[in-house]
């Protein structure tokens, strides 16, 4: 009986470990994916296609990125939202940090550029790893 008590203990410690890490990450990705686009096209619309320009992109797609970054970053902080629809969510971050590597490795090699959506998607893959262990456990 007293076993049974420490290891629901335990497994609550370690729940709660999770969903501090998990909120933690989906914040940071909220943030820098989701309110730093917002902003920049409500505050600053001047430089809402500074990272898609330089890469030759027309503005266009500027503001779908924008749109569809506010968009998955909002879902990943909606818990209640359908598992399938933030796992889509997922993906498209990820399909959108894949594709900022590969134009800048192609356009530019700025390390920095490039490392930055790598440094990025491994909060991203923290925030999934992280929201596959709460699902799991209940």
């Amino acid at each position: 009986m007293k076993t049974q008590v420490i290891e629901n203990k335990n497994n609550k410690s370690i729940h709660t470990k999770n969903k501090i890490v998990f909120w933690i990450a989906t914040s940071i990705i909220f943030l820098w994916e989701g309110l730093m686009p917002l902003g920049t096209l409500l505050f600053a619309h001047e430089y809402f296609n500074a990272g898609t320009k330089p890469l030759g992109y027309p503005d266009y797609f500027a503001y779908s990125l924008i749109v569809c970054k506010i968009i998955g970053a909002t879902a990943l902080m909606l818990p209640k939202l359908p598992i399938k629809l933030r796992e889509w969510a997922y993906a498209g971050l990820t399909f959108n940090l894949v594709f900022a590597v590969i134009s800048h490795l192609v356009v530019d090699k700025n390390i920095g550029y490039i490392l930055m959506p790598v440094v990025i998607g491994a909060i991203l893959s923290v925030s999934y790893y992280q929201n596959q262990k709460i699902q799991n456990n209940g």
